[in-house]
């Protein structure tokens, strides 16, 4: 199965696996899973880090660099993806969310958060 992380699993995967839950874990750490990151959450981590957010210090080049270098995939936006938020509901506000919510529906790919309003969307998501 195909995982697209939604940017605070990304960065709990790639810097404090203990925060992940045992779900996210488990589903993380079967090989049989391909897993996936978005352009627009390193674009969150670039802009949220230069407001001084404490929760996004990560530096997103060295992100990105050492998720390719474990087998993660890279998922760009596409302008099929920038014009299916238009068909979301207002669930979520934030723009970085929405966009995660359009990839995962357009590409038929399961986004795996933690966050439970994302989570309401229809669609392929999973809450863990």
């Amino acid at each position: 199965m195909k995982l697209l992380l939604d940017t605070h699993v990304l960065l709990w995967a790639a810097g404090s696996p203990d925060q992940l839950p045992p779900d996210a874990r488990t589903l993380l750490e079967d090989p049989s899973n391909e897993l996936v990151f978005s352009a627009a959450s390193l674009g969150e981590i670039t802009i949220k880090r230069s407001l001084g957010r404490h929760d996004f210090q990560v530096d997103a080049r060295v992100l990105r660099r050492g998720l390719l270098d474990n087998g993660y995939l890279e998922l760009s936006i596409t302008s099929e993806h920038a014009v299916f938020i238009d068909s979301l509901p207002t669930i979520h506000k934030d723009p970085f969310d929405r966009i995660l919510v359009a990839q995962a529906t357009v590409e038929g790919i399961t986004l795996l958060t933690a966050d439970a309003l994302l989570a309401q969307y229809p669609g392929p998501i999973r809450a863990v």
